[in-house]
């Protein structure tokens, strides 16, 4: 008789971007956010949508589940709650009241709505918020050992954790603890410019080289260094007097906005050149203390390999820079270090740490979700009368949408499993032509609805990566999943205008043929009409909408926009010949 599979589950959920991944042996073989189905943005609910698409991929029920991995410890993050309570009452008291219910209804009875709402009845192993995060960065990494660091807003009381990973093995041995954050800090500037928080940090970001980089000439800069005790091992400590996030329901306090020359932007407000410079001032900041921390870790660690984990990850644009202001030599950063990763990070933990089972996976595929058939997305289209062509061969798929975006069509792609992370890669994106100097206002314009700042990604395959952007040598892997920005040349800033950000850089996305044979070929045959083999891939979502997953999300979203064809599967969708019935998402048939 053939040995059982031992799966494990991963979950994440209650704070946002709720999250399910499931582990065979060893190897991730599904792992999705909730968002996808519920399309709600940034969903916080319990995973049950997502929990029973990986068990379905697998064919399997939940009396298959082994093990179960919970992504922190809700008993430990109330200890903090509570304390941060007692020090700021009576300040505290409407948040904290507020805050109760989610807390009695869902967050203490984890247990019970695991064994509840999937009938499980196996072990829970419940994992600190910061291990997952760890977890999630150096078990799927390509590394055998490596210096970890991890940085967020705050697990249970950790905001900031470093070690170091080796074999099953991890260490995390230093850390820096709540209120001070520098994910916080970044949240709280983002508040205070009127975007909105745990959502529009990378607006912020965006926003930054608008601003001026210069630290000698930017005044905020110094104004936000001035009430942050920054030590040269990168540990730091804030006053508190500045951030209302312990007590209230807004971030900065008035004494921050006295700070900074003005009030809370609003949202309809326009963006000043003050606002700008405050954008890059935190951007400064963060990567000022990031390179303390990363050059201490480097020096204690003495490792060569690092593993980033945790929000603050995802600043593509302080990422592309670890390399040249440190003395690593490699780094890896999954496709979701955020909270959504901790799904995976929390099933490897279970099986590579608690249960002592070598490690098997190395995370080079960010394909790990939904997919959907030719004959499923043939059935979608027929029960709702879509007009469609078919692609005879993959060949012919890949010239006739080259042909469009080089003649400046807008398309949607809809192709392989959906994408982990919040980036779209190359199987639900809108792809466009770099080269047309206008098609970054025609794509606010006709699909992403969005502010005018904003850059858009290049996408490139890898081998051609160094010729148009000054990138690391070797390429790191990271860049596979959108994850760092690098310097265009200049000698291309002009032809890719599209893709070039205000300070001459792009948020690069390589891609290798193994990965996604389709989406490679089409940016090589995009490569032979125009000269540059290049092109725009942005996420495949109206603004306010998570990215799509189905192929009702994907044409939904193509009726609703300015996008011109939709490329999904083997099939050809024109917008125009099916835009004369107005969309009614009632009409049409969810798949």
């Amino acid at each position: 008789m053939a040995n059982k599979n031992e799966y494990i589950l991963g979950i994440s959920c209650f704070y946002h971007d709720s999250a399910a991944a499931l582990l065979k042996n060893g190897e991730i073989v599904a792992a999705v956010a909730d968002k996808i189905f519920t399309r709600k943005k940034h969903d916080t609910s319990f995973p049950v949508n997502a929990i029973e698409y990986c068990l379905k991929i697998q064919k399997i029920s939940i009396e298959d589940i082994d093990y179960v991995g919970f992504y922190e410890k809700p008993f430990l993050k109330l200890e903090r709650l509570l304390s941060q309570h007692l020090q700021t009452f009576p300040k505290s008291y409407k948040i904290f009241i507020s805050n109760l219910p989610s807390w009695f209804n869902e967050k203490l009875r984890v247990v019970k709505i695991i064994k509840n709402k999937l009938k499980y009845k196996g072990d829970i192993f419940f994992i600190e918020h910061h291990m997952a995060h760890a977890a999630s960065s150096f078990l799927p990494s390509p590394f055998k050992k490596a210096a970890i660091v991890t940085v967020d807003g705050v697990g249970e009381w950790t905001t900031t954790a470093y070690g170091i990973g080796n074999g099953e093995k991890i260490n995390l041995f230093k850390e820096i603890t709540f209120p001070s954050s520098i994910g916080l800090l970044y949240s709280t500037i983002t508040a205070y410019l009127g975007f909105s928080v745990n959502n529009s940090e990378y607006k912020v970001m965006g926003l930054s080289p608008y601003g001026n980089m210069e630290k000698k000439k930017n005044e905020y800069y110094r104004k936000l260094m001035s009430i942050i005790d920054v030590k040269e091992d990168g540990s730091y400590r804030f006053d508190m007097s500045y951030f209302t996030y312990c007590h209230g329901n807004r971030m900065p306090s008035k004494k921050l906005c006295v700070l900074l020359d003005g009030p809370i932007r609003k949202p309809e407000e326009s963006v000043t050149d003050r606002h700008r410079d405050i954008a890059a001032a935190v951007q400064l900041v963060t990567e000022e203390i990031m390179t303390k921390i990363l050059n201490h870790v480097q020096k204690e660690t003495k490792q060569y390999n690092l593993v980033l984990g945790g929000g603050v990850a995802l600043n593509s644009v302080y990422n592309g820079k670890i390399l040249r202001n440190t003395n690593f030599k490699n780094v890896w950063i999954q496709p979701d270090p955020g909270d959504g990763g901790t799904s995976i990070g929390a099933a490897l933990y279970v099986a590579n740490v608690i249960l002592d089972n070598k490690r098997r996976y190395i995370q080079r595929n960010a394909y790990p979700g939904p997919e959907f058939s030719n004959e499923e997305i043939k059935k979608f289209l027929d029960e709702n009368k879509i007009t469609y062509a078919i692609f005879n061969s993959d060949d012919e798929l890949v010239k006739k949408t080259a042909q469009l975006i080089y003649d400046n069509k807008v398309i949607g792609w809809f192709q392989k499993g959906m994408e982990w992370g919040p980036r779209a890669l190359g199987a639900r994106s809108i792809l466009s032509n770099a080269c047309n100097p206008q098609m970054k206002d025609i794509l606010n314009t006709k699909v992403k609805h969005r502010e005018k700042f904003r850059p858009f990604a290049p996408v490139v395959c890898v081998e051609d990566a160094p010729k148009y952007f000054d990138c690391d040598n070797p390429i790191p892997e990271p860049t596979d999943f959108m994850l760092m920005v690098y310097p265009i040349k200049k000698k291309w800033r002009d032809k890719i205008p599209a893709v070039t950000h205000v300070d001459g850089s792009g948020r690069l996305q390589t891609i290798r043929r193994k990965q996604n044979r389709l989406y490679y070929e089409l940016i090589k045959e995009f490569g032979g009409l125009s000269g540059i083999p290049i092109l725009i891939n942005t996420s495949f979502n109206i603004r306010g909408e998570p990215i799509v997953c189905s192929p009702y999300d994907a044409y939904k979203c193509m009726m609703g926009t300015g996008i011109d064809y939709l490329v999904i599967g083997k099939f050809l969708i024109k917008r125009e010949e099916n835009a004369k019935d107005a969309w009614d998402s009632e009409k049409y048939a969810k798949d």
